[in-house]
């Protein structure tokens, strides 16, 4: 498992549903093994072990019975993906499968969920599976797969109204409080714990109403050298809103829009004209600045040391 790499396409890291840990961790696992850069077929069958369970946290003893009651329900799963103008429903799998041995599942996905997580040439996030093989949150795995899209930029801001949607939250934890006492900080927390990221989640205000949450991203420190930065660095740093000049906007917001690493802010075949047009448009708003400010800095934005 050690180098076991999960692809997926940003609109399933997005997307809307709701999946239990062990249903996670089986979904995880089989897109694991598909065959990475090339063409495959809805007919090819992945299989899940009681071993690739074990390797993920789940108990020896009840690893076949857990396993088999996860892909009985994930025959039922479905997921919900933005197609620009249309919402589209799809199920994750179309055949399920169990050995008499009782070691092991076999699982075959869906015709239309394929394409998002094989052959991905662009617009996809990819992780190693034992990053997140000991997170034992339901949301864990979520808010990890939305944060490390972002890894690079150092930050993201997610809307809490886009947030209750990707996690398939409905009617549960409806205040913000309940929502970051239940669902984000817990997840956090693992993140931080089990992962190579540190991450710091903030609520942030429109007006006077909290709207979206905040999230500092940053690796964690591995030398003497990446310590003393992390000390010496404002931690309010991604908070600041630089007020910049029109021609600064448009110079750099066609600059930012042509990074590779912010690709993935393309909506469907959208032109770089147009993608720059929403990006300075974003570097306009003190909310969704944040997002561009490592990039500016490294642009050369005079403003950000």
């Amino acid at each position: 498992m050690k180098n076991e790499l999960v692809v997926k396409s940003n609109q399933v890291i997005e997307a809307s549903y709701r999946l239990s840990v062990v249903e996670q961790r089986v979904i995880l696992s089989a897109i694991a093994k598909i065959p990475k850069m090339c063409e495959v077929s809805d007919d090819e069958i992945y299989t899940v072990s009681v071993q690739d369970l074990k390797a993920l946290g789940i108990h020896e003893k009840t690893a076949y019975r857990d396993l088999k009651e996860a892909v009985n329900r994930l025959y039922d799963r479905s997921i919900s993906l933005d197609m620009g103008n249309k919402l589209v429903k799809m199920r994750w799998v179309q055949r399920v499968e169990f050995t008499d041995n009782q070691s092991a599942v076999a699982l075959r996905f869906s015709k239309d969920i394929l394409p998002f997580i094989s052959n991905l040439k662009a617009n996809f996030t990819q992780y190693l599976l034992s990053e997140v093989s000991k997170m034992q949150g339901v949301y864990s795995v979520r808010i990890y797969e939305l944060l490390i899209q972002y890894k690079e930029v150092g930050g993201r801001l997610i809307s809490i109204d886009d947030l209750r949607i990707m996690l398939d939250l409905g009617t549960r934890y409806k205040t913000t409080g309940n929502l970051i006492a239940w669902v984000i900080t817990p997840a956090i927390e693992e993140i931080n714990e089990l992962t190579e990221l540190k991450v710091i989640a903030k609520p942030t205000k429109t007006g006077r109403k909290f709207t979206h949450i905040s999230f500092t991203i940053k690796n964690k420190p591995t030398s003497k050298k990446d310590i003393v930065e992390k000390i010496e660095r404002d931690p309010d740093t991604l908070d600041m809103f630089y007020k910049m000049t029109d021609s600064q906007i448009n110079m750099f917001g066609n600059q930012l829009a042509r990074l590779p690493e912010l690709a993935h802010l393309a909506v469907g075949n959208e032109s770089y004209d147009a993608l720059a047009s929403r990006i300075k448009d974003m570097l306009r708003d003190p909310i969704k600045q944040t997002q561009f400010i490592p990039y500016l800095r490294n642009l050369g934005f005079a403003q950000i040391k």
